[in-house]
Formats: structure tokens, sequence, C-alpha cells
């Protein structure tokens, strides 16, 4: 891990969870996913290729290696494990927690990840409801249906919420609409589904249901 750079944890990261039930990633898609230039994409995939990180096939796409997966594993679990102990101990809003633990994944020791975990009790998900890396370098393969997918009248549990926009997670925090909160689905509408929360019923668009996964 010393001799990998955090640029490099962050393109592992990214190919892995651009690589999930696939056969191969290609070159643009992790361009549009990291927002960098196709080329420095190619010459940053032809370099993980050579510290045996990448397979990478010219026309064909690449794949993480076994070595490159560990290292992704590992960068993911930094990461989810710093998202919790922020919201949870250190109270910052879960909209923030994401930016905060992408600057601070890349630095965190072995000892100190080990000392977070015991802390927050070896947990196996993140704030949002991702899952967390293991310690051993495995990570269950969890996936919930969309929110808009509950049939009218049906209950369900908020499982997991997107991370990917700050704007709409704070939107989705004011409303209550977060991991853990019991809902039922009264409809689906033209532009999104009213649902009823602790007795309350609330409209959501299609956008901030499609940020919503339930159990």
């Amino acid at each position: 891990m010393s001799a990998i750079s955090g640029v490099m944890q962050d393109y592992l990261k990214a190919i892995y969870k651009l690589q999930q039930g696939r056969d191969s990633v290609s070159t643009s898609e992790i361009a549009a996913r990291l927002g960098v230039a196709a080329a420095s994409a190619t010459n940053m995939i032809k370099r993980l290729a050579r510290l045996r990180l990448v397979a990478y096939s010219r026309y064909q796409g690449f794949v993480l290696t076994l070595a490159g997966e560990k290292i992704a594993l590992e960068i993911i679990r930094h990461h989810r494990l710093i998202e919790l102990y922020l919201a949870q101990h250190l109270g910052v809003p879960l909209e923030q927690v994401h930016w905060e633990a992408e600057r601070m994944e890349h630095v965190l020791s072995d000892e100190v990840e080990a000392r977070m975990a015991t802390a927050l009790g070896n947990p196996v998900q993140d704030p949002h409801g991702d899952p967390i890396p293991a310690s051993d370098g495995t990570m269950r393969d969890v996936r919930y249906p969309k929110l808009e997918t509950l049939a009218p009248g049906a209950r369900g549990v908020v499982a997991h919420v997107s991370d990917q926009s700050p704007a709409l997670l704070r939107r989705l925090a004011r409303l209550g609409v977060l991991p853990g909160a019991v809902l039922k689905m009264l409809g689906r509408r033209r532009d999104g589904c009213e649902v009823e929360i602790e007795g309350r019923r609330l409209t959501l668009s299609h956008t901030l249901s499609e940020s919503v996964r339930v159990q």
C-alpha cells in the first residue's frame, strides 16, 4: 500500500465499483467516473497494469487483478468506516461524510482502522447503507430494490440512500428518508412517489426516489 499513491487508490476503487457484475471496464467509463481526460485515464491504467494491479487488454477494456481488488476493498473499508465514525461519533451531517472520507481514506493506518472498527462495534454497513468490507478483504454482495418497485400499500425499510449528490442527500435527510426509516408506499405518480413516514405523507420526486433503496 505504501507504494500506491492516493490517485492510484482512487482508480482502483472506482474500477472495482464499475466492474461489479460485468466482464470489463472501459477507459471512457473510468475517465467519466473520475472526471479526468481519457488520455490521463489510459496512462494510469497502463501504469496500474505494469504494477499487475489491473489486467488490461487493448480494445477490450480492463479488470482488477486479485492484488488490485485487495487494495480497492481496503480503501473502501477505510472510506466507509470513516463515514460511520464521523456520523456517529462526531455528528458530521450525512451529506458531508462522503467528501470528508474521500480525503481521509488514503492516510488511515491499519492500527487506527482497527481501533475505529472496534469503537464502532465492528459494523457491517456505513451510514448510507453500503456494506463495509471485512478486515479479511471480503465484502457481502447486497442489492436492494428501488423505492419505486414497492407496490401501493406495501411497507418497507429504507436500506440505502445514494451518497453521490450532497444536495439530494441533504433533502432526503430533512425529510427523514434515511436508512432504518419505515415507510409505506401510498402510490406512484408520473413524477415520483407518494409515501408515508411516521404518519407524515410525503411526495418524493422521481430524482429523489431513484436515490432510495428499500428492503
